[in-house]
This record gives structure tokens, C-alpha cells and sequence, in this order.
């Protein structure tokens, strides 16, 4: 049996990835920086080793699976290539072994992972499911009917998957280091429409994908009356949102979640809608819909004395704005805090205006320096330059977040796609 040797298996997909051919019994294996990631301890956990980069690390008999952040001449791909050990970029690997199964894949600007692990989540109390999620789980069940996958638009590498269905959340521009604008965003969703294969689940209520084109059937779902599913009659209380579905004007049942705000309705309905269409039982959609307990760093929660806080990925103003608007539905009688820390220097740049509208939402508002990446790490703004748009908003720093404290009875919101859990980190050695 082949060994399958992850190159950059700490990163969010890739190690989902190893999860899943470790579950199904394959001897894996990867390599990574030494510097420790979020996704580590489940690796190792699972007994899956991880070793640091070198090119000894590649032996015959191997097939090597190349993390998409790593180029061509890396010490390990290209002494793979010496040898002659196959090596699979992690996109063609995923497109190619989605194949074996009822795949169903997210994708969208916003609400991927959220999205992916409630799907995965629901699914499986049907039938047994695989899944792989952005936030570095993943699952190979044994007799998998359905997988469920995270599709990233990001350099178009979702279209490297044909998949039986495809779960579209939103169209909105995001990663300007790569996508020219909005309408560049926009064809490759519809590039990617076009190769599904069984149907697909759209948010009508997003103007871009109203005009998605297809060679398969697609169902709009969302709050507008002219949705194919539409929520109603949403309510939320201390235990979460409840809301009436009807499906092309007739009712069809009432569902409740755990999460709150219109971002998780939407993706709870995009839920129901597939699980309609595959015919899977709405009593076990009801109940699974009730106990998932959502995803790593999506409105993650943790009681400290009289404050709440919360952890949370958002990294663009759109879902920095839905991260708030959950924040207040949940806690309507509490300072909002937003400890925000901006990912990449392109990002920021790009909507400087758009990231000051969204956190003056919250009620104070604390930045921490811009997050680099591999790619990218300088840019000719600073944070000072976010901070001058942003009445009252304070720097800080991972070793002087004691001011927070001050903040009594609040809710504190950690948001940001780099090593903002960090500042968290730091803050709880103050008060616990």
C-alpha cells in the first residue's frame, strides 16, 4: 500500500484531507514548517506523523500530495520528481477521489466552512458521510454514501471538481491579490456552475448568483418570496432562531438552530433545501439541525467571569458585519467589543472604507496589527491608517490586552483569519 506524504499538511485542507485517507485506513504521512498551527494537535492525535520539511523525507513507494501554497521548486516536490514519485496537487487529488461518492460541494465568498459542517452534519444522519471542512476536520466514514467538501474559489481551484451538487452561499469580492473585481469573482462561479453535475443550491437573495447559468436544475433559496425555499417568520430567543420554510409558497415545516443572525438561516435553508431534494427525512433534518454544534473558530464561544468571549474567523467586511449582528441578536443588552486583526496587506488596502464601516457597528473597537501571509507580507499601509477611520479605536498589542478588563459585562469578539487567538490567549492568562 502507497504512503501518502502531505507537503504542508498543517494547512486547513490538506490536513482534513490526511484525516480522511487515515480514517479509510491508508498509511499518511507530512511535513511542515515547525511553527505550531490550529490544526496540529487533531494530527497527532490521530497518530498521523509530522515531520519537518526535507527532501529525505521522500522515499519510493510514496505518492506525494502537494499543499497549493508550496511551488514547484520546493525541496520535497522537486526531489519527488527526481526519483519518480508521483506528486498530486491537493485540488486533482480531492477532484479526482470526490468521484466515489454523492458529492455535495460548498462553495461561496462567505459561510463555506459554517455551511460545509452543518450540511456534513445534517447528511449524516441519513446515510454515512465523509466530509472535509476549511476549518482542518475531516471524516472518512466506512460505506460513505455522501461526501461533503469545502470548494474554494480562491486562484479558481474549484474547478479542478465536478461534483453531483454544488451549495452556492454568495458572490462578493475577496482575495484582490488574485481576482480583479467582482465580475472576475463572478465567472468563475459560473465557469464552475457549469460543471456540476446533478443540481445546484443557490441564495437568491445574492444579486450575482440570481444570474448563474447551468446545464442542471438550480434552486434559489433564501428570505425573497420569488426563492424556491424561503425562510419566514423568523424569531430568535436565548436558545437560538426558529423559522417557517415554505417551498414554492406552500409550507413546509419549521425548523430551529442553535446559531443566530440571517447568515446561519440562510445557511441552515440551503441545508434543507438538498436535503429535500435527496429525499432525506425531514424529521432527522429537524433534529440534526438542533444539535450541531458548529465548526472550529466560527462564533466560537467561552464564558469568563462577567464577559463572553468569542472567537470568530471573520476577515472580510461582510462577515465582520454578520459576526456583529449575531453578537447583538444573542446578547442584545451587552457592549459589543471587536478585537480585530486585518489578513493581508492587499485585503486591507482594498476595502480600507468597507472594514471601518462594518467595526464601527460594535460598541468599541480594538486593532491589532495587519497579519501577513506567505505571498504577501509587507504593503504600504499600516493599521494607523484603519485606525484614523474608526472613531475611538485603540492598537494593542498580544502582550497588553489587561485593557480589555475594562470592558465589564461585555461580549468580545476575536475576529481575524491569522493568529488573532493569540490576543485571546493572552487576555485569558489575565483573568483566569
Amino acid at each position: 500500500m502507497t504512503t501518502y506524504h502531505f507537503v504542508g499538511i498543517k494547512g486547513s485542507g490538506m490536513s482534513a484531507l490526511a484525516h480522511i485517507l487515515h480514517d479509510k485506513g491508508y498509511n499518511v504521512q507530512g511535513s511542515d514548517i515547525e511553527k505550531t498551527f490550529f490544526t496540529q494537535k487533531a494530527l497527532e492525535e490521530a497518530g498521523i506523523v509530522i515531520l519537518p520539511f526535507n527532501a529525505d523525507n521522500i522515499q519510493e513507494g510514496m505518492t506525494v500530495i502537494a499543499g497549493n501554497a508550496f511551488s514547484d521548486d520546493h525541496e520535497e516536490i522537486k526531489k519527488a520528481e527526481e526519483i519518480g514519485v508521483p506528486v498530486v496537487r491537493y485540488h486533482k487529488f480531492l477532484g479526482d477521489f470526490i468521484q466515489n461518492f454523492t458529492s455535495v460541494a460548498i462553495t461561496g465568498a462567505h459561510g463555506k466552512t459554517s455551511t460545509t459542517g452543518l450540511m456534513a452534519h445534517v447528511v449524516s444522519g441519513a446515510a454515512p458521510t465523509s466530509f472535509l471542512i476549511g476549518d482542518g476536520t475531516g471524516s472518512g466514514a466506512k460505506e460513505a454514501k455522501y461526501f461533503v467538501f469545502e470548494a474554494c474559489e480562491y486562484r479558481r481551484h474549484f474547478l479542478s471538481y465536478s461534483p453531483d451538487y454544488a451549495v452556492m452561499t454568495n458572490i462578493d469580492f475577496d482575495h484582490p491579490d488574485y481576482f480583479a473585481d467582482v465580475d472576475d469573482v463572478f465567472s468563475a462561479f459560473q465557469e464552475m456552475a457549469k460543471q456540476v453535475k446533478k443540481g445546484i443550491f443557490a441564495c437568491g437573495d445574492d444579486e450575482y448568483l440570481q444570474g448563474i447559468q447551468a446545464n442542471v436544475p438550480v434552486v434559489f433559496y433564501g428570505f425573497g418570496e420569488e426563492n424556491d425555499f424561503q425562510a419566514r417568520n423568523a424569531t430568535f430567543d436565548e436558545n437560538g432562531t426558529m423559522f417557517d420554510v415554505f417551498v414554492r409558497n406552500e409550507f413546509y415545516a419549521t425548523f430551529r438552530i442553535p446559531g443566530y443572525g440571517d447568515h446561519n438561516i440562510l445557511n441552515a435553508l440551503s441545508v434543507i433545501g438538498l436535503c429535500h431534494y435527496e429525499e432525506i427525512d425531514t424529521d432527522t433534518v429537524k433534529e440534526r439541525l438542533l444539535t450541531f454544534s458548529g465548526v472550529k473558530r466560527r462564533f466560537s464561544e467561552k464564558k469568563a467571569g462577567d464577559q463572553v468571549l468569542i472567537d470568530d474567523y471573520a476577515h472580510h467586511p461582510t462577515e465582520i458585519r454578520a459576526t456583529i449582528n449575531a453578537a447583538r441578536q444573542k446578547y442584545p443588552n451587552r457592549e459589543i467589543v471587536a478585537v480585530f486583526q486585518p489578513h493581508t496587506f492587499s485585503r486591507t488596502q482594498t476595502f480600507l472604507e468597507e472594514f471601518a464601516d462594518s467595526l464601527n457597528k460594535a460598541d468599541a473597537v480594538y486593532l491589532c496589527d495587519i497579519f501577513g501571509s506567505a505571498r504577501e507580507n509587507h504593503g504600504k499601509l499600516t493599521i494607523e491608517d484603519l485606525q484614523e477611520k474608526i472613531p475611538g479605536a485603540q492598537l494593542i498589542k498580544e502582550d497588553a490586552t489587561e485593557v480589555l478588563k475594562d470592558h465589564k459585562d461585555s461580549v468580545l469578539l476575536f475576529m481575524g483569519a491569522g493568529d488573532i487567538q493569540k490576543f485571546q490567549a493572552s487576555y485569558e492568562k489575565h483573568i483566569m
